[in-house]
């Protein structure tokens, strides 16, 4: 509700498109939860005024994936390597406006890595970013 809140304050659009239905995980909720408002959060906050941000989530055979796409500044080719390091900030400035620490995106790949999945860029076309969130689907246990 807040990134939502914090969208509509800034213009920006945003757009939630899931697939009908989604595969069950297994994980901590509050803390899959903590990714995804952050991932949700940067597109947010690092977009212009009146700018779009659509989430789009699917599945795979074995994993269900969340890609989180604005058309906000962008991430240049030199930092896109580093952003899930610890303390990195791409726009130091304006992550010391917005009280930023550099620490939410190595945050977010740990908790997403204990719960065997991935979070990167993912390919992206004109201005803006894409975050892919992956994690494995739950396995059905069989009885023996």
């Amino acid at each position: 509700r807040a990134n939502a809140l914090n969208a509509q304050q800034r213009g920006h659009q945003l757009i939630y498109t899931p697939q009908e239905s989604l595969p069950l995980i297994v994980g901590d909720r509050s803390r899959l939860e903590q990714v995804m408002m952050n991932v949700i959060g940067n597109a947010i906050k690092y977009t212009p005024d009146g700018g779009h941000i659509r989430i789009t989530a699917g599945s795979t055979e074995d994993s269900v994936w969340m890609d989180v796409c604005d058309d906000g500044i962008g991430i240049p080719e030199k930092d896109r390597e580093r952003i899930f390091d610890r303390f990195y900030r791409v726009d130091k400035a304006r992550s010391r406006e917005s009280g930023g620490t550099g620490l939410g995106l190595s945050i977010a790949r740990e908790i997403v890595q204990r719960h065997h999945g991935t979070i990167a860029l993912a390919p992206h076309e004109g201005p803006g970013t894409t975050i892919r969130l992956t994690l494995p689907i739950a396995q059905e246990r069989t009885a023996s």
